[in-house]
């Protein structure tokens, strides 16, 4: 009986030894081969979508939990001094226009009128100066007679009947000449007076100019208030899911205030906080086992994607400072990206999970 015993005692020392021993082994492989952590959560992208314009609320098709679209409504404001405004602009638009079409028309009449104004003053210029240039021979030709009849006629060879109707002659073609000249400077007043009508042309033109620029700066304004008036409805910029919804009809929002918050479920990674002592063993394309908290059952896989290049504390919006001198040495923890691939939507941001990152492979 008595030796019975030490033998029992001596198999339950080397169970209780051999199971030390296996878990000793185990926990050895465990360090050496695989980096464990429970700081870790899923992430997502998570979108604050925003109002670009201030209004009411009129409507929020959006619901917490809902699927959504690119495109789909999720907030409508009122629109009714929008429509107003813009209804305004396109009455202005068109008085503008209908004001370029009159300073057209206008323009074209006068160019037509100069035209012709121009064109007679120079054909009348031109019959003035032949006029003048043809009695200019006569001129000094009934000079030369007059002056010969005068002398012949102091001399008593010509009769003063021939001097007389030789003077008669040169008063008649001075005349004529002082006449002719006079109407060729009146026809160039009148060339001088068309090219001068020619310059309204260009005050025309001018105010043309100025009302393609008032076009242009009330089309600029038509669109802008057109883009006003897109912004009151508020769409989904991408596929995903409604997270939370911070406004109700009835409100009054202002731009830049947020309206929802929203994500892209198949989209999703997990963040896990390694110390920064173990760094070290970390690597891009590492294998990766996660152990969703809600799941336990699920045996997920993934792969190291990134590793942060600061520390979590450098995110802080409370910086630590250190005004008193006392100094206690905490581990940093950087955050690292783990890939991973979505179950059904089952994943969602926030949760809890635990990683066994595998740094022996």
């Amino acid at each position: 009986m008595s030796s019975r015993r030490p033998s029992r005692n001596l198999v339950i020392v080397v169970v209780v030894l051999a199971a030390a021993l296996v878990f000793a082994t185990y926990e050895v492989r465990e360090r050496a081969l695989y980096l464990h952590e429970e700081d870790a959560r899923i992430r997502a992208d998570m979108v604050t979508v925003a109002s670009r314009v201030a209004g009411w609320i009129v409507r929020r098709p959006a619901e917490e939990g809902q699927a959504v679209e690119p495109g789909t409504v999720l907030v409508a404001l009122d629109q009714r001094d929008a429509e107003l405004a813009l209804t305004e602009l396109k009455a202005q638009l068109d008085a503008v226009g209908a004001d370029k079409a009159r300073l057209g028309a206008d323009a074209a009449l006068a160019r037509a009128q100069t035209e012709t104004g121009l064109q007679s003053a120079r054909a009348a210029l031109a019959s003035a100066a032949v006029t003048v240039s043809s009695l200019e021979p006569q001129l000094t030709l009934a000079q030369g007679e007059f002056a010969r009849t005068r002398r012949l006629t102091e001399q008593k060879m010509a009769s003063q009947a021939a001097r007389d109707q030789s003077e008669a002659q040169l008063q008649r073609i001075e005349r004529e000449h002082r006449i002719a000249k006079a109407n060729l400077r009146s026809a160039e007043a009148k060339v001088k007076q068309a090219k001068a009508e020619r310059a309204q042309l260009e005050v025309l033109a001018a105010q043309r100019e100025v009302l393609e620029q008032r076009e242009a700066e009330l089309a600029a304004k038509l669109h802008r208030q057109r883009l006003d008036l897109e912004d009151r409805i508020v769409r989904s910029p991408s596929k995903g899911v409604v997270d939370r919804t911070f406004v109700e009809p009835g409100e009054y929002v202002t731009p830049g205030q947020r309206l929802l918050l929203m994500h892209d479920p198949a989209s999703v990674w997990v963040e896990a906080n390694i110390k920064e002592t173990q760094l070290r063993r970390l690597a891009v394309g590492q294998r990766v086992e996660v152990h969703v908290d809600a799941y336990p059952e699920a045996e997920l896989e993934g792969r190291v994607e990134r590793i942060g290049h600061s520390a979590t504390s450098s995110f802080a919006l409370l910086p630590t400072p250190n005004p008193s001198g006392n100094f206690t040495k905490v581990t940093q923890r950087v955050p690292v990206r783990i890939s991973i691939s979505q179950r059904a939507g089952r994943l969602r941001p926030g949760m809890m999970v635990e990683v066994r990152i595998a740094t022996g492979d």
